[in-house]
């Protein structure tokens, strides 16, 4: 039945522009365009009460109208550098939780909650530029503890548009420290660096490295 609509709709479109002239329209357009170039815009006005010269209008949706500042990001009481201590705190979270175990196979999988795990060790380790990598990585595929940690970085050191663009995803993806913060069960992050020794050579120059490798 669908193959026979989709027939029916196809010669219908066929026998509507059969006679459709294509080098005679587009003539027309290129025409009308040059006529219309050679015109100046005309002026939107109306005249004042009383008669009088008349004024340029404004549009009645901008008249009156004062921009919105955005939210703040931050309060300005609380200091960038308190901000990095609480993503590096979130960190350490993360690397004393069971989602440590996803490196082991993260080389093999790259499933988001190992992306987010190998950031955070990353991030601690001040490889900064990885990290975010790696939290796109996570986010992007998902991750909405990724999502967050990203926008508090950039709160604090900016660019703040990335901020607010990480910051709004984060919401949209329902991010909530109850539901999406893992449980610490152990108590240092050690077994996240043995993890991280055990990581294929493409990785290791995540971890050696202050920049990204020169592919990304």
């Amino acid at each position: 039945m669908l193959e026979n609509v989709l027939r029916l709709q196809a010669e219908k479109i066929r026998d509507e522009y059969a006679d459709h002239d294509v080098a005679a329209f587009t003539r027309r357009l290129a025409e009308a365009i040059a006529d219309k170039g050679c015109r100046p815009p005309a002026r939107v006005t109306r005249a004042a009460a009383g008669g009088g010269r008349p004024v340029p209008v404004r549009p009645a949706v901008l008249r009156g109208r004062r921009r919105r500042r955005p939210t703040p990001l931050l309060d300005p009481a609380v200091a960038p550098a308190a901000v990095l201590v609480e993503v590096r705190r979130l960190c350490q979270i993360v690397l004393r939780s069971d989602d440590v175990d996803a490196l082991g196979a993260f080389a093999a999988d790259y499933d988001p909650v190992g992306a987010r795990t190998f950031a955070c060790l990353l991030y601690s380790l001040d490889k900064w530029e990885g990290a975010l990598y790696w939290w796109r990585f996570a986010a992007g595929a998902g991750d909405e503890l990724a999502a967050h940690l990203l926008a508090v970085h950039h709160a604090a050191v900016g660019p703040w548009p990335e901020a607010r663009v990480w910051r709004a995803m984060a919401r949209l993806m329902g991010f909530a420290f109850e539901v999406h913060l893992p449980v610490p069960v152990r108590g240092s992050s050690e077994l996240a660096q043995g993890f991280a020794r055990s990581l294929d050579r493409s990785l290791q120059t995540f971890l050696t490295g202050s920049r990204l490798p020169a592919g990304l």
